[in-house]
C-alpha cells in the first residue's frame, strides 16, 4: 500500500464511500477544485492503485456502442 499522503486520502475517501467512486467524486470529497489537472491526477493515482492490486475497477469507463 502506498504511503504517500495523497494515496492515504484517496483510500480513506473510498473506505467511507457507499460504493465505487469516480475521480471527480474523490476530488469533491478531498475538497479539490473540479479542474482537469486535479481529476486527471486523481485518476492516475487510482489507476496506479488498480495496477498494484490495492483497488479494483468494477466497470469500464469507456465502451463501444451496441448495435
Amino acid at each position: 500500500m502506498p504511503e504517500h499522503p495523497a494515496y492515504q486520502q484517496i483510500l480513506a475517501a473510498l473506505a467511507d464511500a457507499d460504493g465505487p467512486m469516480r475521480a471527480r467524486d474523490i476530488c469533491e470529497v478531498l475538497d479539490l477544485p473540479i479542474l482537469p489537472k486535479n481529476t486527471e491526477g486523481i485518476r492516475s493515482k487510482l489507476k496506479r492503485l488498480v495496477t498494484r492490486g490495492t483497488l479494483t475497477e468494477p466497470e469500464p469507463l469507456f465502451t463501444q456502442p451496441r448495435p
